[in-house]
């Protein structure tokens, strides 16, 4: 069963697709809400996905309608802390390098945003509450 992980924001969505905890991400992503739908249905199309696991944050009304339109059942998911655990997720899968390894973890900030990597961490727990 694949899973959807969408990470909704005001201006972008992270999304992940997911086939089972602990398996690497088939599909990570970040898109502009104006360009959310048809990326999703791209996706769609080339990997089918049984449910979309959304962010219950801002704009997870949206994001959920337009999955919907999309004919994917939706589960809202407590999204607390997944940008702190986002942010160590993608360093351990991204170590830095030259001097900024010296700096702690806790200090750095990615290069890039990381609402994929939420999106990831929201598709994870609706898996590991199923």
């Amino acid at each position: 069963m694949a899973v959807l992980g969408l990470d909704p924001g005001t201006r972008k969505c992270g999304y992940a697709v997911l086939t089972a905890l602990g398996a690497a991400p088939l599909t990570l992503g970040i898109a502009p809400i104006e360009a959310l739908r048809e990326r999703l249905r791209e996706l769609l199309i080339a990997t089918p996905v049984s449910v979309a696991a959304i962010g219950r944050g801002t704009n997870a009304a949206a994001i959920a309608e337009v999955a919907r339109e999309l004919g994917l059942p939706v589960q809202l998911v407590d999204e607390r802390e997944t940008t702190l655990l986002a942010r160590a997720r993608f360093f351990r899968d991204h170590p830095p390098r030259g001097w900024r390894r010296f700096i702690p973890r806790g200090m750095l900030l990615p290069d890039r945003p990381i609402d994929d990597y939420a999106a990831l961490l929201i598709a994870e727990r609706y898996l590991n509450a199923s």
